[in-house]
């Protein structure tokens, strides 16, 4: 199953896209300081542009976490509006995850550093380089997904993870 992670932000988002535990593809898409719906616009098209040309089935993203700036938690909250909405008009099922889940699933600790994320994205997917926060960021909720989708295919009919 290829899936598609998105890691949203006001001034970049980070984006992967992994099929059966391997990375097809990762790049943070930068941009910019412009007005805020230039940059709601940027997101859009650009999960669009990568959902044409990688064909993923299925999408994750982070959930909202609390900041202790409020305009910083709205921005992200749009940002995350647009990146899901592009996923949806593209035809793809969202899941969302906890920050607390997606450093559970990857580093086995919901309260793993960011390098602890990076560094075992990077072992899981046997990758040589170093991707960059957001892409790592990004891979690791792809991977997050993955594992969950795994877990819950092995479930009896009627049982859920939730």
């Amino acid at each position: 199953m290829r899936i598609l992670g998105l890691d949203p932000g006001s001034r970049i988002t980070g984006v992967g896209i992994i099929e059966d535990g391997r990375m097809v593809h990762a790049e943070a898409l930068k941009l910019g300081g412009g007005p805020m719906p230039e940059r709601l616009g940027l997101i859009f098209d650009g999960v669009r542009e990568l959902v044409d040309r990688y064909q993923p089935v299925v999408a994750a993203v982070e959930t909202v976490f609390m900041s202790r700036n409020p305009q910083a938690a709205i921005k992200l909250g749009q940002a995350r509006g647009a990146a899901i909405c592009a996923a949806v008009s593209c035809g793809l099922e969202v899941h969302e995850y906890a920050p607390r889940a997606i450093k559970q699933a990857i580093v086995g600790r919901g309260g793993a550093a960011k390098e602890q994320i990076q560094h075992m994205t990077r072992v899981l997917l046997k990758l040589k380089v170093d991707l960059g926060e957001d892409a790592s960021d990004a891979l690791a909720v792809a991977l997050c997904h993955h594992h969950t989708a795994q877990t819950a295919s092995r479930l009896p009919p009627g049982v859920t993870l939730r």
